[in-house]
């Protein structure tokens, strides 16, 4: 049973405006809502970045196509916490461009940041403390983990 989590919705729906479109010699493309469609709201209320390729025609027809980033889900998956570390796995996912569907491995990461304000000892410590917490997670879990 896996947690599924999506990302937040950037934009409130799919809004018709009209508005006016500057070209600039720097490259810069500037929209702007023409005056009487100033009551619509297109996001949440805050400022939307996005990544995304833009194609302009010789006759000014432009589209902004979104990056597939989230196409697949989130890369990592948290499954557990500790005060400095998590614990995070990937998720086996079809890589279109093989040929019979296959699908990727699943990885299990471990990683510690310790602030640079911590001493030596006090970082040994901690992390032997945090990797008996991990191990014991490990431990309870069902699924069998293979240590290479």
């Amino acid at each position: 049973m896996r947690k599924q989590t999506f990302k937040k919705q950037l934009l409130l729906q799919n809004v018709k405006m009209d508005g006016s479109i500057n070209f600039q010699t720097n490259g810069d493309i500037n929209v702007y809502p023409c005056p009487w469609e100033d009551g619509k709201e297109v996001t949440d209320g805050e400022r939307v970045r996005y990544r995304g390729g833009i194609e302009v025609d010789a006759d000014g027809r432009t589209r902004v196509k979104r990056y597939n980033d989230g196409k697949y889900g989130p890369k990592y998956e948290v499954l557990y916490e500790t005060a400095h570390g998590k614990v995070q796995m990937t998720h086996p996912q079809v890589r279109p461009g093989d040929g019979y569907r296959r699908k990727s491995e699943e990885f299990v990461y471990v990683t510690f940041k310790f602030p640079k304000k911590y001493h030596l000892w006090m970082m040994m410590e901690c992390l032997e403390r945090e990797i008996k917490e991990v191990m014991a997670f490990f431990s309870t879990r069902k699924e069998e983990t293979i240590w290479e």
